[in-house]
């Protein structure tokens, strides 16, 4: 069901009472970025996920970890009280996997195609009341992204620019030129993975985290070579 700017208002306040987001709700700071709690993460990153911007995390084949990751997240940020919000674009979060004491400090938007995850995106960065925001395209069908305009993705980023969020984004492939960051997942799980615990599986996984404004401005000097 579409969602309007005030009835995610309302809902806010339903789920987060007393917000405006206090000091004590703001992401922890390590450097300019809030941490991920993996340390080889954070250590390609800087320090943790860039504020006021958007981060693409690229999750191009099943078994990559993404899921392991997303929740990994969502616990990281209620240990450190944070609040967060996340839109589902595909409606494919298992909240049945995951503790109270995380959803208690969960948004969760569930959407049923990209069209409505990128409208319910846009009011949420708008409201700029949670600092921590993760998009999740990862699982949507191709026919759905190649719809969503490019510009769309310029106009969140001049929304994030303009506050102190942290703006992640799950996708299947490279596709938000203003991104600050591209993380790609480079773990390839099996089965065999059913065994291990997701501690172990969080020390597994791998990533590759490219500089995405620097491989945008170096593409017009490909293409003239």
């Amino acid at each position: 069901m579409p969602i309007n700017v005030i009835q995610l208002r309302q809902l806010l306040r339903d789920k987060f009472p007393g917000l405006r987001t206090r000091a004590d709700e703001l992401p922890a700071k390590t450097g300019d970025g809030w941490a991920s709690g993996l340390a080889q993460l954070d250590a390609r990153l800087g320090g943790g996920f860039a504020k006021s911007a958007i981060t693409e995390v690229i999750a191009a084949r099943p078994g990559c970890g993404s899921g392991l990751l997303l929740v990994h997240l969502l616990r990281h940020a209620a240990a450190t009280h944070q609040l967060v919000a996340l839109v589902d674009g595909q409606d494919s979060f298992e909240a049945a996997a995951v503790e109270q004491s995380v959803l208690s400090r969960l948004l969760w938007i569930r959407c049923g195609n990209a069209d409505e995850a990128m409208k319910t995106t846009d009011l949420v960065l708008r409201d700029g009341n949670l600092p921590v925001v993760l998009l999740d395209l990862a699982l949507n069908p191709e026919s759905q992204l190649r719809k969503i305009p490019a510009p769309t993705w310029y106009r969140f980023q001049r929304i994030v620019e303009e506050s102190t969020a942290v703006f992640v984004v799950l996708t299947p492939r490279a596709m938000i030129s203003p991104a600050q960051v591209r993380v790609t997942l480079r773990s390839r799980f099996d089965l065999g993975a059913l065994e291990r615990t997701q501690d172990e599986l969080l020390r597994e996984l791998e990533f590759q985290v490219t500089d995405a404004r620097r491989i945008a401005a170096d593409e017009p000097l490909r293409k003239s070579a």
